[in-house]
């Protein structure tokens, strides 16, 4: 009966940490879910203050168009639209008129793709979202989304386990889309990729410069840095 007990209290200590570290992986893969959740939800809330945006600008320019209407038939000129530009001296010649569409159109379709792309991206279609936020890039790299598209692109990747990809996805976003409204997410989402890729000290060095490139950082990114530079026991 003393033997029993002895054995059994063996493997009991000896289960322990065995526990302890599936609890710990539980724990992490949870906490990176809850993390990837609330990606997505700031995702969302970009693209609504954005698409908000575009309808202030349309506003601004019907209101805009109105009173010059108004204007002019108060002066009695009648009410005819409002100029936008000066009439062309001459219309280009067959060859280069339509080669491009007009930049409104152009500027529909890229945020289409966007959307399209992010959808896919949260229904857990990752190589469809690859596919589309990489179109997305090489098509439109001026627009004001750009940043955003390579930032989530990265998140394509990583959301599959390829960090390598991704590590390259958010190095480019962070050096060709520094100033973006998804700069400071960029590097913050490549020193946590070195970090998988077990280059520890690089990924100290990106945390360690976070602070100097983003020092108007929002207080949860701040966190998360301080978060990351503790779990890779940064000097």
């Amino acid at each position: 009966m003393k033997t029993l007990c002895s054995k059994l209290l063996t493997l009991t200590v000896l289960g322990l940490p065995t526990a302890a570290m599936a609890q710990s992986g539980y724990t992490e893969d949870r906490l990176n879910q809850l993390q990837q959740s609330l990606s997505l939800l700031t995702g969302q809330i970009e693209q609504l203050q954005y698409r908000n945006q575009q309808l202030q600008q349309q506003m601004e320019k019907m209101q805009a168009d109105h009173e010059y209407r108004l204007d002019q038939l108060e002066k009695g000129k009648g009410g005819g639209p409002r100029p936008s530009t000066p009439p062309a001296a001459s219309p280009p010649p067959p060859s280069q008129a339509g080669a491009a569409p007009p930049q409104g159109a152009a500027n529909a379709s890229g945020d289409q793709l966007y959307h399209d792309a992010f959808k896919m991206l949260q229904d857990g279609d990752y190589v469809g979202a690859e596919k589309g936020f990489k179109s997305f890039v090489q098509r439109n790299p001026q627009h004001v989304l750009a940043g955003n598209a390579q930032y989530w692109l990265g998140e394509t990747y990583y959301a599959r386990r390829d960090y390598q990809n991704a590590m390259t996805a958010f190095a480019e976003g962070y050096k060709v889309y520094k100033a973006s409204p998804k700069g400071p997410d960029n590097l913050l989402k490549l020193g946590v990729t070195l970090a998988v890729l077990n280059r520890k000290s690089d990924a100290c060095a990106v945390f360690a410069r976070f602070n100097q490139d983003y020092p108007r950082a929002t207080d949860l990114q701040k966190r998360r840095i301080e978060q990351e530079r503790q779990k890779n026991v940064c000097g």
